[in-house]
């Protein structure tokens, strides 16, 4: 019986996907590789269970790696370039994110099978997509299609990626400038269910007092992690409450108890309209996956090159010309 349920969730799930694809962009298609490279998705699949086995807080790694590449200059793999002649500021200088190793680990085992066919968008995609299977327990269909770009600029990061400090409207500004919703907003928000930040994204909701929309006792052990003078680059998990490594719609119930880390966090209890999708995805554990997967696959299609476009890269840090 729980195998015949997990398998209609999974089915479900997979044909809400499929059914928001023609939002998120006429031009990206599933099992775009079924011809060219068979093997893509497995081998992308097989290489990222064995880097969230090995390390479980690498699944939230995977999903914002995704979530930084695409709303900076669309899903492009821009967020992957390292420091060159040609993007001597690349945006992995602006903010400490993790997971490029992983990436190149994976690239490398698609490289393996299928030499210069997969783009490092469409493995990064894929990678985040495969990362809610293992760490959340269900997947959904991810299109391919998109292609490399060749210039990567941090400073493009600040008008475009939300900040944690952000109220709810101007958020549901910073997510409709990409072509996603509110809902969207507040799906994708639960994936702050797991991985990790620092505490100086967390300290101005601690001082010089505690912000009075955080639970008092929530609060005083973060500013027991978080010293006033201490330092900055402590590393917290972002679910205090439950497993830190399971993405789950446990992040609406902390939303509603008031204890989650960031004013972009709890401001979604401040709209009528977004409290209502958060007292939902807390009460409806498998309609906040599919609500999940419907806006991961939108935002994978925001200005996505595809065709001719930009290139296919034989390495994800470094464009082909290797300038």
């Amino acid at each position: 019986m729980a195998m015949a349920a997990s398998a209609c969730k999974g089915l479900l799930l997979m044909a809400l996907a499929a059914a928001v694809l023609s939002t998120a962009s006429a031009t990206l298609q599933y099992d775009f590789y079924s011809s060219s490279c068979p093997q893509a998705e497995e081998a992308v699949r097989n290489a990222t269970m064995k880097i969230i086995s090995a390390n479980p807080t690498m699944g939230a790694a995977f999903v914002r790696l995704f979530f930084h590449d695409c709303f900076v200059k669309g899903c492009d793999a821009s967020i992957l370039l390292d420091q060159s002649s040609s993007n001597p500021q690349p945006e992995k200088l602006a903010i400490p994110l993790r997971g490029y190793d992983a990436v190149n680990t994976i690239k490398a085992a698609v490289e393996a099978v299928c030499p210069g066919v997969v783009s490092c968008a469409d493995i990064l995609a894929y990678a985040a997509r495969d990362s809610a299977m293992v760490s959340g327990g269900f997947t959904f269909a991810m299109p391919g299609g998109r292609r490399d770009g060749l210039a990567s600029d941090l400073n493009d990061i600040p008008a475009n990626i939300p900040s944690p400090s952000m109220q709810v409207q101007q958020l549901i500004g910073s997510f409709a400038a990409k072509g996603l919703s509110a809902d969207d907003l507040v799906s994708l928000s639960g994936a702050h269910s797991f991985g990790q930040t620092h505490c100086s994204f967390v300290t101005p909701r601690l001082y010089p007092s505690l912000d009075r929309t955080m639970d008092r006792a929530f609060g005083e052990a973060l500013q027991s992690e978080c010293p006033r003078r201490g330092p900055g680059g402590a590393v917290l998990d972002n679910n205090k409450v439950k497993d830190p490594n399971a993405l789950t719609n446990q992040y609406y119930k902390n939303v509603i108890a008031r204890q989650v880390m960031f004013t972009s966090d709890q401001t979604l209890t401040s709209s009528a309209a977004t409290a209502k999708m958060v007292q939902d995805n807390a009460a409806d554990p498998v309609a906040w996956m599919a609500r999940f997967a419907g806006a991961m696959v939108r935002m994978g299609g925001i200005e996505v090159l595809t065709g001719t476009q930009g290139e296919i890269r034989k390495v994800c840090g470094a464009t082909n010309s290797g300038s």
